[in-house]
């Protein structure tokens, strides 16, 4: 798949269905991370990928707030996390989460290609996701990714705006929000 085409089809959709996750899919989402660039190469990402697994269930139960109901539905949920000194601070400047960032791109367009949904959400508790997967204290939690494929039945539960997600992309900000040529302009 070309990435413009990966870029135009990717959505994260909320209405899913669930869909075996195979090591290989796990391996090959892994890879679209590790080829991503950081400061330095020193690659501050870490992901725990949860599929087929008591935890799978606990996250879902436990650690998804109320709104991101919808996500007991994936197959598969992958923990994104990092900390400051994995990676490059340059005077002020901490890249860890810009690194990971661009990590969890690359892993959004590859599931994409795969014709899967990944979901990236902030409804959750960082605390529960760390106490159910061990991940040690000083690990920030930036986000869950909700895996699965796309259900083309919305569940009832659905209020009229998930409903509309669903079925039309949300609006985008104009290029000329937020591309400025050559200085900003307010």
């Amino acid at each position: 798949m070309d990435v413009n085409v990966a870029l135009e089809k990717r959505r994260a959709y909320r209405s899913l269905t669930n869909v075996e996750i195979s090591d290989e899919i796990v391996e090959k989402l892994g890879k679209a991370a590790q080829l991503m660039p950081s400061c330095f190469n020193k690659q501050p990402w870490r992901f725990v990928f949860v599929k087929d697994d008591p935890n799978l269930n606990r996250l879902k139960e436990e650690a998804l707030n109320e709104g991101n109901r919808w996500a007991k539905e994936s197959s598969m949920i992958i923990a994104v996390f990092t900390k400051k000194d994995l990676d490059c601070v340059i005077k002020d400047r901490e890249y860890y989460m810009f690194d990971t960032g661009m990590a969890v791109s690359a892993i959004l367009l590859r599931a994409t290609e795969l014709d899967l949904v990944a979901h990236p959400i902030a409804g959750y508790s960082p605390e529960k996701v760390k106490e159910i997967l061990e991940i040690p204290d000083e690990y920030t939690v930036i986000t869950l990714l909700i895996i699965g494929k796309k259900n083309a039945e919305i569940p009832d539960y659905f209020d009229d705006w998930k409903r509309k997600a669903e079925s039309t992309r949300p609006e985008r900000l104009k290029l000329k929000e937020f591309v400025f040529t050559n200085k900003f302009r307010s």
